[in-house]
């Protein structure tokens, strides 16, 4: 599904595209400085690249909300195409060096294509993009560099997944400390204290109610902070969903092995004092019951609707193995 810039409450000088998982929404802002803001999930990098030739020929500046694989998957095309990518600092900066970290893909299991990042933005920073200016506003919390951007003229603030207009992005308190939650909500306040006209989350459709969707997502996030457990329940959940939509679901009987190499699904056990092997089973079977996942063909299938995903994109190497590259 599309949502083009005729749509009445945004202006004629931007496109949206609203795209199912494992993408995350893009952002096109063609004009004298093309931009696009986030660039999909590796396995769908050449339709993202096509789609922004179409609406706008050449793209000179990427910038992603932050570096989760449905936001980055494009970037590697599109730098090979010409553009450049800007990114928050942090994240900017453990590119760089090129962190094994970077990403969290190895850690997720999520793959993302090398690139590299040009511009590291800082908060308050003002970018050109396509013919208009856009704020950086730091908004931690899902990710240490997350950030939205902000066009005051409009109204418009694009706010990564740190809300949709029924959900709030998950918080990794094993990386990022048992103050993330905490952070996010702060973030979530700053962004609700703009009184945005108009926002672009990453995911689902634009709200019709920006107050509305704030004031849910506060409560969200609230509660993230109130029950952590809670909060380490709900990043499991949507991380294995991820991992079931991009593989065409994994095979029942392999299901649990899966499960035990992953170093999130360890962190999430100790942080909730049960053993990975009962937290796999647990979370196997009450994503079943839930109707999340369903067992189709002898594999497990995330329900939600998402987009296939050829297995041969997703041979790309863990950051810990892409290649040191000079300044472009």
């Amino acid at each position: 599904m599309s949502l083009q810039s005729s749509a009445p409450f945004l202006p004629s000088w931007l496109t949206w595209w609203q795209r199912p998982f494992p993408d995350a929404n893009t952002l096109l802002l063609p004009g004298r400085q093309p931009a696009l803001v986030d660039t999909g999930f590796v396995g769908h990098a050449e339709e993202t690249a096509a789609w922004a030739r179409a609406h706008a020929r050449d793209i000179d500046l990427v910038v992603n909300t932050h570096w989760h694989s449905d936001h980055v998957g494009g970037n590697a095309l599109l730098q090979l195409q010409g553009a450049a990518i800007a990114a928050g600092a942090p994240e900017a900066e453990a590119i760089s060096r090129r962190d094994p970290g970077c990403c969290a893909a190895e850690y997720l299991d999520q793959p993302v294509a090398p690139y590299t990042v040009d511009v590291a933005l800082d908060d308050g920073q003002v970018l050109r993009l396509g013919d208009a200016d856009w704020e950086v506003v730091r908004t931690p919390g899902h990710t240490p560099g997350h950030l939205a951007l902000w066009q005051p003229e409009e109204g418009l603030l694009v706010v990564g997944d740190a809300l949709s207009d029924y959900d709030v992005g998950w918080v990794n308190l094993a990386l990022d400390g048992p103050d993330a939650a905490t952070t996010a909500l702060v973030s979530l306040k700053r962004m609700a204290d703009l009184a945005p006209r108009v926002i672009l989350p990453s995911h689902g459709s634009i709200p019709s109610d920006p107050d509305a969707a704030l004031v849910g997502a506060l409560r969200r996030a609230q509660r993230l902070v109130d029950d952590p457990d809670g909060a380490v329940w709900y990043g499991a959940r949507r991380i294995l969903a991820f991992a079931l939509m991009i593989r065409d679901g994994i095979p029942a009987d392999a299901i649990e092995p899966y499960l035990h190499a992953r170093a999130w699904l360890t962190d999430a056990a100790r942080l909730l004092d049960v053993t990975p092997e009962a937290l796999a089973d647990e979370l196997v079977t009450t994503m079943l019951r839930s109707s999340a996942v369903v067992l189709r063909d002898g594999r497990l299938h995330a329900t939600a609707d998402h987009t296939p995903v050829a297995a041969e994109t997703l041979r790309v190497p863990y950051p810990r193995a892409w290649p040191v590259m000079g300044p472009r």
